[in-house]
């Protein structure tokens, strides 16, 4: 019996950057991406000696956040803006899922 392998995870995702980095890469303050973090609009991993590490998608992540934020919207508005998308995602993938085995409520 063969196990698969886990699929790779892409260069954008691999959480390999500092905080500092990601500082200089989206022009934003490491208070402001710490701020960010508290509010929970971004999630970096930690090393074992609690450093942050972000992906490449969270440095964009990050650029889209503080234009929103130079746009006037609140954190709040953001965080609520995400959920929103997911909850929409969520509900396709749901009904593709039913569709592809033919389930019905």
């Amino acid at each position: 019996m063969e196990i698969p392998l886990a699929e790779p995870v892409s260069y954008k995702d691999k959480k390999v950057i500092g905080i500092g980095i990601a500082s200089e890469l989206t022009g934003l303050t490491e208070r402001q991406i710490r701020y960010y973090e508290e509010r929970k609009l971004i999630f970096p991993d930690r090393s074992k000696g609690g450093t942050r590490k972000y992906s490449f998608a969270d440095v964009e992540r990050l650029v889209d956040i503080a234009n929103k934020m130079e746009d006037g919207m609140q954190t709040f508005e953001i965080r609520r803006e995400e959920m929103k998308k997911s909850d929409i995602r969520n509900k396709m993938l749901r009904g593709q899922l039913n569709a592809a085995f033919k389930m019905r409520k």
